[in-house]
């Protein structure tokens, strides 16, 4: 089979597309046959070598955790599903015509296998982050960096819970964000007294690693109050940084719920084949994303 894989760390050109023994589902597994992976921000910080701590690797490795596709084997002890089935979910080394995932759940009526390869890793994030930094209906949370798949995740199931979401991106993002129920404004000098103008906050999330910390802690009043996915010199700042997974399984039950609900959509912003895994790692470094990028294999 064809996977993404790397011998070395490094930037996005040591990603090199390689045959490789098909993977084979192990007891609570099952394999699935690709169709599209998610890319995640985790990806690229695997590939440099940044957070071995969180996710230890021996070389050469595979890349990618998200994925869907149809499943065509199943581990000892698995009930509940067949082969045949349409799944997403959480694995290892995604990036591959064949994968086996760890954690998934059926696909919801409705959703491609594009777009359901966007939804596992930012829906537990999501789910995770709004846990952690405390916030509640009727209060208020500002999420910089709020366009991209986390965000867009954040948004919807903090309004679906009541609570009021401030949310900055660029000047071509500000309507996505009001579309998913967001205060909008735009990043860059004068974001803060234009985040006060909207009304007080009550936590907040940064999801951009930009440099803003000092900020949020400001506009909240108390580093405890912040929570960043994105900058890992947070902790020196006193804010938490937030990068060990909870409940995959769980996070995969209630986006399946909110997706059928309505309540819950990410848009694919680009599509990439096996091919252009180290373009697809290229703009999701770059930022500025609308939604979710994916590998279609």
């Amino acid at each position: 089979m064809k996977k993404v894989s790397f011998a070395e760390f490094g930037g996005p050109d040591v990603l090199q597309l390689v045959d490789a023994e098909e993977p084979q589902a192990g007891p609570g597994q099952i394999r699935i046959a690709v169709r599209a992976a998610g890319v995640n921000p985790v990806d690229w910080r695997v590939r440099e070598g940044q957070i071995l701590a969180a996710h230890p690797l021996e070389l050469p490795a595979g890349v990618g955790l998200d994925a869907s596709g149809v499943v065509d084997g199943i581990g000892e002890g698995v009930e509940g599903i067949t082969v045949g089935d349409h799944v997403f979910g959480e694995g290892a080394s995604t990036y591959a015509e064949f994968a086996v995932l760890s954690a998934w759940a059926r696909m919801p009526e409705g959703l491609t296998f594009e777009e359901a390869a966007g939804y596992p890793s930012v829906v537990e994030t999501a789910l995770r982050i709004i846990g952690q930094v405390g916030v509640r209906s009727g209060q208020t949370l500002l999420v910089s960096g709020a366009s991209g798949g986390v965000g867009s995740a954040v948004l919807q199931i903090a309004r679906d819970r009541g609570i009021t979401v401030i949310g900055t991106a660029g000047a071509a993002n500000q309507d996505y964000l009001r579309g998913l129920g967001a205060l909008a404004t735009t990043y860059g000098e004068g974001w803060a007294e234009r985040v006060r103008q909207l009304g007080p906050v009550d936590a907040a999330l940064d999801l951009a690693g930009s440099g803003v910390i000092p900020e949020l802690v400001e506009l909240t009043g108390d580093p405890q109050k912040v929570i960043s996915i994105a900058d890992l010199d947070a902790p020196d700042l006193g804010v938490r940084f937030s990068g060990v997974a909870g409940s995959v399984p769980e996070a995969l039950a209630v986006a399946a719920g909110l997706i059928s609900r309505g309540k819950l959509h990410i848009p694919v912003e680009k599509s990439y084949p096996l091919t252009e895994a180290a373009a697809a790692h290229i703009d999701s470094q770059a930022g500025h994303t609308r939604g979710r990028r994916v590998i279609v294999v």
